[in-house]
């Protein structure tokens, strides 16, 4: 049975989302709608482990955790620092499921961390209610709503934004 936010834990998440953009903005370079990219002054292993713990602070599971650049230092390779922190939560996967089988296929959902020239790193990832609108599903879209509060009160809480 999924844990219920507290109403102080709500209120917040409330105010969090209040200074934060109502809409994605568009991010140059990817091809998608409903990408959100924030700028941070976080190196890459700074963001990466507040990232992983704003993620569990919101009870949902780290589900994968994959940086192409930590595998080619392993390799003697230096590329910028990059990453993936795949999530999701059983409840929400459970109830888009019931409605559309199909829809399974954007879980989990993923926040890519990009290291940049200046030693800061970025965070993005794309709105959960972008992921599913395709599909159609009044339901798949109400439960991408909430997804949507979720994935920004995180980000908000890794990039210091809340």
């Amino acid at each position: 049975m999924p844990r219920r936010l507290p109403t102080i834990a709500a209120a917040t998440v409330a105010l969090t989302l209040a200074t934060l953009p109502s809409t994605a903005q568009e991010v140059p370079g990817y091809p998608f709608d409903g990408m959100v990219q924030i700028q941070t002054d976080y190196d890459f292993d700074t963001l990466w482990d507040r990232t992983v713990q704003a993620i569990e602070d919101h009870d949902m599971l780290v589900l994968l955790r994959a940086s192409a650049s930590r595998g080619a230092a392993g390799r003697g390779i230096e590329i910028p620092a990059n990453g993936v922190i795949d999530t999701f939560r059983n409840d929400f996967a459970v109830r888009i499921l019931a409605e559309s089988v199909p829809a399974g296929f954007e879980q989990p959902i993923r926040f890519y961390l990009t290291a940049n020239d200046a030693g800061t790193t970025d965070l993005t990832y794309r709105l959960p209610s972008a992921l599913y609108a395709p599909y159609g599903n009044p339901e798949v879209d109400a439960a991408a709503a909430e997804l949507d509060a979720i994935f920004r009160s995180i980000a908000a809480q890794a990039t210091g934004g809340g």
